[in-house]
C-alpha cells in the first residue's frame, strides 16, 4: 500500500437491509354510551368580575331565556356560589360552556344525578 493514501474500512452489518418500523398505534377516544347518554349539566359559577346584567344577558344570549329566569339564574350564582343553567346531551353542553367561556363566564360541565 501507498504511504500517503489513507484507507478506510467500514464493518460490514450481517443481514443488512432495510430495517424494520412498527406500525403506530393510534389510540381512539372513545367513549362509553353510557357517557353519551347520561344528561350532563351546564354550571355557572360566581366571579367577583363581571356585573350582574353582564351575566343576566350572556344568560339571555346563550340560552335564549327571558330576562326573568337569566335574573333567577345570575341571583342563584351570587347567592349560592353556582347554578345549573341546562341539562341535556353532553355536546350541547360542552358547546355552551365553550359559549360561556367566549364571555368571560366561568362555567363547567358535570354529569347530572
Amino acid at each position: 500500500m501507498d504511504k500517503d493514501v489513507a484507507t478506510t474500512t467500514f464493518p460490514i452489518w450481517k443481514n443488512a437491509g432495510p430495517s424494520t418500523i412498527d406500525k403506530p398505534t393510534i389510540e381512539k377516544e372513545t367513549r362509553a354510551e353510557e357517557d353519551l347518554d347520561l344528561p350532563w349539566q351546564v354550571v355557572v359559577h360566581n366571579d367577583p368580575v363581571n356585573l350582574m346584567s353582564y351575566v343576566t344577558m350572556v344568560f339571555q344570549r346563550v340560552f335564549g331565556y327571558p330576562r326573568e329566569k337569566a335574573e333567577k339564574h345570575m341571583l342563584e350564582v351570587h347567592h349560592n356560589g353556582r347554578s345549573v343553567l341546562w341539562s341535556g346531551m353532553r355536546e350541547r353542553a360542552e358547546l355552551y360552556v365553550q359559549q360561556l367561556h367566549g364571555y368571560l363566564l366561568l362555567a363547567t360541565l358535570e354529569k347530572a344525578g
